[in-house]
């Protein structure tokens, strides 16, 4: 299991115990989190899932595809280039075992 931890605007964190394999966008929708949209199911066709991955675990991450960096420019609230990211196209246990990241004030 890898824990993840969604932080909000507000402070509150969810914090969950992701099966490796499971990209973040499917664990937020699954669980309820709260901002996490995930409206096209995991194609990266839409940054629904868009978060900003805390600087300390973006070293593990694999590069950003072609896709993903498309729909990085199409995302509601601002891109951050160094930690924007779309929780689709990151699977958890997968360069990492514990990732934390700021969701987005809106995302559509």
């Amino acid at each position: 299991m890898a824990k993840v931890s969604f932080h909000h605007n507000d402070g509150n964190v969810d914090v969950l115990d992701v099966d490796p394999g499971t990209s973040l966008m499917r664990a937020a929708v699954t669980n309820g989190v709260a901002g996490i949209v995930g409206e096209c199911g995991g194609q990266a066709m839409c940054a629904t899932c868009h978060v900003y991955v805390r600087p300390e675990y973006l070293d593990g991450l694999p590069e950003i595809s072609e896709d993903e960096e498309e729909m990085l420019e199409c995302t509601a609230d601002p891109r951050d280039e160094d930690r924007s990211r779309l929780g689709c196209q990151i699977k958890a246990g997968e360069g990492f075992d514990e990732i934390e990241v700021d969701v987005p004030a809106s995302q559509i």
